[in-house]
């Protein structure tokens, strides 16, 4: 074993994952030629700081530090962020610490985050980052902070207040901090924030939006109390009470969400002195989820809501309406008790005309689908012009596609992933190709040497015009995403030649020739990179395996492993292998895990099946209300056509080493669906999996939440019934190792216990490792490190 495998547990761990000291978070402001990015000192530094990348009109590259959190807070190491902030981020899945997130200006002159819960700006034009004191304990803690368009204020939440800080013009008058709407006193309201199942399942992490022009603020509140409540201990400490939680469970009642139009009042010192809300309305009874919100200038905002079972939606234009009376009448002023002159104000009733009252909206689109309907992140939106995009899923011809005023022109066979920005001549977003909708003859120049990758496994950045013609914008195969502004860019992502990711600030520069012709130039400036790599480099093979021909990718012992020359080795199945999220990806870190399992002597096989999507919408709904079946099938198929596989890879390699599997020593790990699916290896297919490591499984689906599950088994509790394995304890007779963190508020470890308690009362051996204080992530170094050599072992000894 080389010392960079035998050292990648504590270094993967100690590393996160690998991700502390790499860029993250970019975005490109104003002209382009500045980009705002966030990145830690180094391959160990979870606290991660402020950065900005500048390309000047010579073409001189530069990056500066803008906040670092040791400068600013002396704790900045010993993070104590609030609890609400601390379940965002795991909604999010951010493990860093310091400045994790960021907001910008219109202009990109002022910029806003916390740093353990304190409120801090950096304004870009003065290099200059200062402390916002909120004195009044009632006005924290300081969550999800957004600026306002025009720079002039900051609008923040506590969970119970929102909360409005206008920005001082200079240092004696100060900061006016006041209350500008707060949670109903009835029920348990929040406000401000996103409900569980919008962190969780909607990538909607915000709770209010600003205007374009700064006037107004949409906020959503919802009220948890007709969720079901749950608790989550910690058995290690005995003397710490429960945590109380609220959580929206399957075939149980969601928050009630709402949403208000708030249209602010300011002086003429721009302080805001008071706001008129507007209640928003929807057919809330019908349309249970507020899926997405957009505000783009000179449009009125837009949402997107839907009903339960997530077949039906609307965009919904909100109506903000123009007041006949004035918001702000002055009154006769009087004489204070130093004689001084003192004007008052009151705040008038606003009138409007007929149908203009703000909040109202109107149905700009409709959209339904037997199954159900995907979120695309960034849609709806308008275009400048005031054209509606909207996503659709084409049956049809089995593409995910884009709409433009209901008609749909993105190409078929492009998969659209992700709109990152919408002008009127094109949308940017990220697409993964079909090559049996698409072929290789079709693509672009810039594609064909490299055609046969750009396929369900690369994430492309493509420009597509509405006119359905496309160019691409990245190269290599890979995961990649851009941000965009001006005349610059931002290219953010990892391909298979890639140990750390890439990020590049790229600006179009006017200059002259030495003839005096106007020329355009493109400068490149690569950010820095401080993160640590595995030390070796994957020995990945990409494959299509039976009938459906899944994608697959195979690893293989390096070759200085001691495993390299065998002729046969067990097979380690490593998949995910559930609804929405793939592993089969060309990107070098999906398989730095594979490696090390592969040098303990494995070959190690990661398979997408049916649901993992990036092929199509068919594929995708191919395990609607059937998910335990389709997706064991798709395994076993995988394992079945193994042998075929690695016999035309020893062909293709005819210098190489390639070992045969011995499928009487098959082994299946993953974690949360991939767990599930492990644990129903060996449940219900243990002529094909001799053992198996199941990390957080959902054994009961009627524990997920609605928004997931539902949208895939329905509302029919009998379907929930077919689809669980705690019934199939009985069956158990191969090894199986559950593992779950008791602190998991996502899939709560009531999951494992349950299963657990059915094998033990059918009296299956079975092992059983739980987590004190561990979530969904295992973000703890100690704990990360010691479960791969545990569950090393574990299957060492199974496997014999």
């Amino acid at each position: 074993m080389t010392d960079a495998i035998r050292q990648f547990p504590r270094k993967k761990a100690r590393t996160l994952r690998f991700s502390c000291g790499a860029p993250r978070s970019a975005r490109v402001i104003a002209d382009g030629s500045r980009a705002l990015f966030l990145r830690s000192d180094g391959p160990e530094d979870t606290v991660t700081s402020l950065w900005m990348s500048v390309i000047d009109e010579d073409g001189n590259i530069g990056e500066i530090p803008l906040a670092d959190p040791r400068v600013l807070l002396a704790d900045a190491d010993a993070e104590d962020v609030p609890a609400e902030e601390k379940a965002r981020r795991e909604r999010a899945r951010e493990g860093g610490s310091g400045i994790v997130s960021y907001c910008v200006d219109g202009a990109g002159n002022r910029v806003t985050f916390t740093i353990n819960g304190q409120l801090f700006l950096t304004d870009l034009t003065a290099g200059a980052t200062r402390a916002i004191t909120i004195e009044e304990d009632e006005l924290k803690p300081v969550l999800n902070p957004r600026i306002s368009p025009d720079g002039r204020h900051i609008m923040y939440t506590t969970g119970t207040y929102l909360v409005d800080v206008d920005l001082a013009n200079d240092e004696e008058t100060g900061d006016a901090i006041s209350v500008v709407a707060s949670a109903p006193q009835n029920g348990e309201w929040k406000i401000g924030l996103a409900e569980f199942a919008a962190g969780e399942e909607m990538d909607r992490y915000d709770g209010f939006w600003w205007s374009p022009d700064s006037k107004y603020v949409l906020f959503e509140t919802y009220d948890e109390s007709p969720e079901p409540i749950w608790h989550l201990s910690d058995p290690a400490n005995p003397t710490n009470p429960a945590q109380a939680n609220r959580y929206p469970q399957a075939l149980t009642a969601n928050a009630d969400v709402r949403l208000t139009l708030l249209e602010l009042g300011y002086d003429s010192d721009n302080c805001c002195y008071g706001a008129i809300a507007n209640e928003v309305q929807w057919d809330h009874e019908s349309y249970e989820y507020l899926a997405a919100v957009s505000w783009r200038e000179g449009h009125d905002p837009i949402i997107l809501v839907q009903d339960r079972l997530q077949q039906h939606d609307q965009v919904l234009a909100i109506h903000v309406g123009e007041p006949i009376a004035t918001m702000r009448d002055a009154e006769n002023g009087f004489t204070d008790d130093n004689g001084d002159e003192v004007e008052t104000f009151s705040i008038a009733i606003p009138e409007y005309a007929e149908g203009e009252r703000p909040g109202t909206t109107r149905v700009l689109e409709e959209h339904g689908n037997d199954y159900w309907l995907d979120l695309i992140h960034g849609t709806p939106a308008f275009t400048p012009d005031g054209r509606l995009i909207c996503a659709m899923n084409d049956m049809d011809v089995d593409t995910n596609r884009l709409t433009i005023d209901g008609t749909p022109f993105t190409p078929a066979g492009l998969q659209v992933r992700e709109v990152l920005d919408v002008t009127d001549d094109d949308v940017l977003c990220v697409v993964q190709r079909t090559p049996e909708i698409l072929p290789e003859s079709d693509l672009p120049f810039l594609w064909q040497s490299n055609a046969s990758d750009h396929d369900a496994r690369s994430f492309d950045v493509v420009s597509i015009r509405y006119d359905g013609t496309w160019e691409p914008l990245t190269y290599a195969p890979g995961q990649w995403s851009m941000s965009r502004a001006g005349n610059g860019c931002v290219v953010t992502g990892r391909g298979m030649d890639d140990a750390t990711v890439q990020m590049q600030h790229c600006m179009n520069i006017a200059t002259t020739d030495e003839n005096g012709t106007d020329v355009a130039s493109m400068v490149v400036a690569p950010i820095e990179n401080h993160a640590e790599t595995p030390g070796f480099t994957p020995n990945v093979h990409f494959t299509r395996l039976g009938e459906r021909e899944l994608y697959t990718a195979i690893v293989l012992p390096s070759s200085d492993s001691e495993y390299a020359h065998e002729a046969i080795l067990p097979v380690l199945m490593k998949p995910y292998g559930g609804p929405g999220f793939q592993q089969v990806i060309e990107s070098q870190s999906f398989y730095w895990d594979a490696q090390w399992w592969a040098d303990q002597g494995y070959i190690v096989v990661t398979t997408d099946g049916r649901g993992t999507t990036g092929r199509g919408p068919q594929w995708d709904r191919a395990i609607y209300e059937t998910m335990k079946s389709v997706t064991l099938e798709d395994q076993i198929d995988a394992v079945r056509a193994l042998p075929e596989a690695l016999e035309a890879l020893a062909g293709e390699n005819a210098a190489a080493n390639v070992p045969q599997p011995d499928l009487s020593r098959v082994a299946m790990i993953g974690w949360s669906y991939g767990g599930f699916l492990s644990a129903l290896a060996v449940l219900e297919a243990p002529e094909t999996f001799a053992a198996a490591c199941a990390g957080a499984p959902p054994t009961d689906w009627t524990l997920y939440d609605t928004h997931y599950t539902e949208r895939y088994l329905g509302l029919d509790s009998a379907v929930y019934e077919r689809n669980s394995i705690i019934a199939d304890a009985p069956q158990l007779d191969r090894p199986l190792m559950l593992i779950h963190g008791f602190a998991d508020d996502n899939v709560t470890i009531a999951h494992s216990l349950r299963l657990s308690q059915a094998l033990m009362a059918t009296g299956r051996k079975h092992t059983f490792l739980p987590l004190t204080g561990i979530t969904h992530m295992t973000n703890d170094e100690t704990v990360a490190e010691n479960l791969l050599i545990l569950q090393r072992d574990f299957l060492a000894e199974a496997l014999g």
